[in-house]
C-alpha cells in the first residue's frame, strides 16, 4: 500500500514545503512532547478523536497528517481496522514506521508520504478517515475537505482533531498567554531549537487560521463536501477541538 506523491506546484507546494521544513527536527519525540506541552490533553483528545473513528465499525482506516502514527496506531488497536496513514513529512513517515513494527502492527498499518489536498485513492474506497492538525497546513481547506470526503463511501466516519481558540474571554488571554509566552520557551527548554521555532509559530498560526476561516466556516465546509450529521466538541476549555460527521447517501 506504499504511495509517494510530491507535492504539485504553486501555493500548495509552498505550504506542504513549509510543513516539512517546520516538523522535519521533531519525530524521535514528537508523541512525549505534544503530550507535555499540551499539558497533557493531547491524549485525552485523541482518545475523543478514536472513538468516534470506531463508531463506524470500519475495515480500512484513511489517517490523514499522521505524524508518528500514534492516531493510527490508536485507531488499529481499537478498531482492528487496517489504517493506511499519510504524511508531507518523509522524516514523521519513517519515524512512525519504526513506531508501528515495535508496536508489532506491520500487517495492519501501513504509512506513506503524500498530502491530504491530493490523495491516491479511488472514490469511496475507505470505510473512515481521521485528520489531525491539517487545515492550517494547506493552501485551500475547503477543497481539502472534498478530497477527504471523496475517498469515503457513504456512511462513512470523517473524524478531525485540532486545536482551538478557547470562546470565553478569560479563558482565551490565559490561552494566548500560554501560547505565546510559554510554549516556545518550554519548547526549547524540553525539545531544543527544534520546539522552540514550532513553539513560537503555533500560537500566531492558531488565531490567524480561525480568525480567517471560523469554526462556522469549516462545519459549513464540511457539509458542502458531502458530510452531515457533523458534531463539534470543543475540549480543555476550548483548546482541543474534534469534529466528526458521516459522508451523505448511505
Amino acid at each position: 500500500m506504499a504511495v509517494a506523491l510530491d507535492a504539485a506546484p504553486g501555493t500548495a507546494a509552498r505550504d506542504n514545503r513549509f510543513a516539512r521544513r517546520l516538523f522535519s527536527p521533531l519525530p524521535a519525540r514528537y508523541d512525549r512532547l505534544a503530550q507535555w506541552l499540551s499539558l497533557g490533553q493531547n491524549g485525552r483528545w485523541r482518545a475523543e478523536l478514536v472513538r468516534h473513528v470506531a463508531e463506524g465499525a470500519p475495515a480500512l482506516v484513511l489517517d490523514v497528517a499522521t505524524g508518528t502514527a500514534g492516531v493510527a496506531l490508536a485507531v488499529a488497536d481499537r478498531t482492528g481496522a487496517r489504517v493506511v496513514g499519510v504524511d508531507v513529512s518523509e522524516d514523521m513517515v519513517r519515524t512512525g514506521r519504526h513506531r508501528v513494527q515495535a508496536a508489532g502492527r506491520g500487517g495492519s498499518v501501513a504509512l506513506a508520504v503524500g498530502r491530504g489536498e491530493q490523495l491516491p485513492l479511488a472514490d469511496a474506497s475507505v470505510d473512515a478517515v481521521c485528520f489531525t492538525y491539517l487545515l492550517r497546513y494547506v493552501a485551500d481547506p475547503a477543497a481539502t475537505v472534498r478530497e477527504l470526503a471523496r475517498v469515503l463511501r457513504p456512511g462513512g466516519v470523517l473524524a478531525n482533531l485540532e486545536f482551538a481558540v478557547p470562546s470565553s474571554v478569560f479563558w482565551r488571554l490565559w490561552w494566548w498567554g500560554y501560547t505565546r509566552l510559554v510554549l516556545p520557551v518550554a519548547g526549547a527548554v524540553t525539545g531544543g531549537r527544534g520546539w522552540y521555532e514550532v513553539g513560537r509559530f503555533l500560537g500566531p498560526n492558531i488565531s490567524a487560521h480561525y480568525r480567517r476561516f471560523p469554526l462556522d466556516w469549516t462545519v459549513q465546509a464540511w457539509r458542502d463536501a458531502g458530510i452531515g450529521d457533523v458534531g463539534v466538541r470543543r475540549m480543555s476549555l476550548g483548546g482541543g477541538l474534534v469534529m466528526w460527521g458521516r459522508r451523505a447517501g448511505a
